[in-house]
């Protein structure tokens, strides 16, 4: 597809049930989920009281702390990710030959919200002069940049819930096209403010499930009520498969196939029938030369949303067929809540470790089975696999579809 096999050789993840791929993918596998009680803001008064918030995490532990009280929560949690995965790479490349793609859906909107609050409150319009490059979504990148002295390519992203995935696409093509011998494609995402707590929550996009947050997200549940927001930051460093190998390198996987389109029919609501998703999802395994049949896994957008699960059932089947019922299926938002902008690429970590490791995530609280919603969702357990390749996709507001293909080192 890309012209260069693409590798895959490093990986980083913060998230609301684990900081780190290790501690994220054992809580993963054990089934442990990260929604609660809203602590980062007083929720009263809201119809919502709930997220999955990353715990126990303090940013001066990742960056100098100087730099804690001039970056929003988001900034931090790339740095960290990018940190992480760059160490897991080792990587050895000139500095002007290491590009950046960050996707965030909504960039420092924590950091907007709390200095509107401020102002309203104090009726000063005294604000720190840090406050534009605080919510800016490209100072991530740039910051990323400057810790590690990278000058290539630096670019965002910002596709809503699509927009970690579709980093990951572009990076892939920075490589393809030679801008780059490698990238590190990063996810970033923090909405926890009453503001889009309000918003979200008037859209009727939201569980209302506040008496029992760890039951709340509960995607292709028949009792499912809507998402939950979630938070954290995910990071992959790739490099083409030549250059990896050349130099040694430890690789997780290849990225086979990546697609994207948009719906064009609607800013919140899916097509009904799912043809931009159908579009997307066949164009990935197209551009990545494999049948239907050669996707073990499939790490759906699943988010908990009455429609949006119905829809991305009747376009897995259209795509996939009868033999859609022997492929299996799940949502890691279950047990992260939607971390939006950097689920794309926390997902594809799960997909990938899927493959190495010959065991895939399960959908936490199904409980219920809903007629049309009627796949293998890997309720509850971890399962054993033998899938080479893995799909993820990611499904936005504003019609946004991307799909990722992660196969094994050595596989294809």
């Amino acid at each position: 597809m890309f012209g260069e096999r693409i590798a895959i050789t490093g990986m980083g993840a913060v998230t609301p049930i684990g900081i780190g791929v290790r501690s994220y993918w054992v809580n993963l596998l054990e089934g442990r989920g990260g929604v609660s009680t809203i602590s980062r803001f007083d929720p009263e008064g809201l119809p919502v009281k709930i997220a999955a918030e990353v715990k126990h995490f303090h940013p001066a532990d990742f960056l100098p702390k100087k730099l804690v009280g001039q970056t929003d929560i988001f900034m931090q949690f790339a740095l960290a990710a990018a940190a992480e995965a760059l160490a897991d790479s080792n990587l050895q490349a000139e500095p002007e030959r290491v590009g950046i793609v960050l996707g965030t859906a909504l960039g420092g909107i924590s950091s907007a919200a709390d200095a509107q609050e401020q102002i309203t409150s104090s009726g000063s319009f005294r604000v720190s002069p840090h406050l534009v490059p605080k919510i800016l979504g490209n100072i991530a990148a740039a910051h990323i940049a400057m810790a590690h002295r990278f000058t290539g390519p630096s670019l965002t992203v910002g596709t809503a819930c699509s927009s970690g995935a579709d980093a990951v696409g572009l990076a892939a093509m920075l490589l393809a096209t030679g801008q780059a011998d490698a990238v590190v494609a990063v996810g970033a995402e923090s909405i926890l403010t009453g503001l889009m707590a309000a918003g979200l929550a008037s859209a009727r996009a939201l569980s209302m499930r506040n008496d029992d947050p760890a039951g709340a997200s509960r995607p292709f549940d028949l009792q499912r009520d809507g998402f939950v927001m979630g938070e954290g930051g995910g990071a992959v460093v790739l490099e083409t498969l030549r250059g990896a190998e050349g130099r040694g390198a430890d690789i997780k996987a290849e990225l086979l196939g990546y697609a994207s389109c948009t719906d064009a029919y609607h800013v919140t609501s899916p097509e009904p029938e799912g043809r931009g998703e159908v579009y997307c999802i066949r164009q990935a395994l197209e551009r990545a030369g494999l049948a239907p049949s050669d996707i073990g896994y499939i790490n759906a957008h699943g988010t908990s949303t009455p429609i949006g699960d119905r829809i991305e059932t009747k376009a897995l089947k259209t795509v996939f067929g009868d033999s859609v019922r022997s492929i299996p299926v799940s949502s890691t938002k279950g047990a992260t809540g939607h971390l939006m902008g950097a689920g794309g690429i926390t997902e594809l970590i799960a997909c990938i470790q899927a493959v190495r490791e010959g065991v895939l995530p399960p959908t936490i609280n199904y409980e219920h089975p809903d007629p049309e919603c009627d796949l293998d969702y890997v309720p509850n357990r971890a399962r054993q696999t033998e899938a080479k390749a893995a799909m993820s996709n990611s499904f936005g507001f504003g019609g946004q579809n991307a799909s990722l293909i992660a196969g094994r080192y050595g596989g294809f």
